[in-house]
């Protein structure tokens, strides 16, 4: 989407100010033990394009399903905003919730899409960060979806460096292109 104009005001100027401030609302949400492994990056303009195009292509090559579906949501989204986690320690605690007993056993290794296994709170964390940028989406009134093929295809093709990531592209239409499709 160009910067086109709606109603006297700048779509791509609006979404990229409110992806910026998704960005923070990622930043400062609460981290376990207090220790930050969160990433996050804005994209736009042609980063959107290549993004598009990647996930079209990675669902015909692997066979996936609706990775041209998103794809073709993503291509119609003026910014993204990826986030993920990248390098995460564990936070010591023994749960057991990644698969392993001790947290000392788990050995993050790369996997077909994502790097795994992940300590579970750390994942949390993600998800807290996730949250904490679709809610100020939501406040200013961008349509918005969190989608995992997104994240998926961001890694591969080094948008973002993360181990484990989601993206989530922003609208301003008159009806959200991301449900009802």
């Amino acid at each position: 989407m160009s910067n086109q104009k709606l109603s006297g005001f700048d779509v791509q100027e609006a979404i990229i100010t409110v992806a910026n401030l998704m960005g923070v609302a990622a930043r400062t949400a609460p981290k376990s033990g207090g220790k930050d492994f969160v990433v996050v990056k804005v994209v736009y303009g042609e980063e959107v394009n290549r993004l598009a195009e990647g996930m079209i292509r990675y669902g015909e090559e692997s066979g996936k399903k609706n990775f041209d579906r998103d794809g073709n949501n993503v291509k119609n989204s003026p910014a993204v905003v990826l986030i993920g986690i990248k390098d995460a320690a564990t936070v010591g605690l023994n749960c057991g919730a990644c698969g392993y007993n001790q947290c000392t056993d788990r050995i993050s290794h790369p996997g077909s899409e994502f790097n795994g296994p992940q300590c579970a709170f750390r994942v949390l964390d993600m998800g807290i960060a996730i949250g904490s940028a679709v809610k100020t989406a939501g406040i200013m009134n961008v349509d918005n979806r969190i989608m995992y093929r997104v994240g998926v295809v961001a890694k591969k093709i080094g948008l973002i460096e993360a181990d484990l990531a989601v993206g989530i592209p922003l609208s301003v239409t008159g009806k959200s292109i991301y449900f009802d499709r």
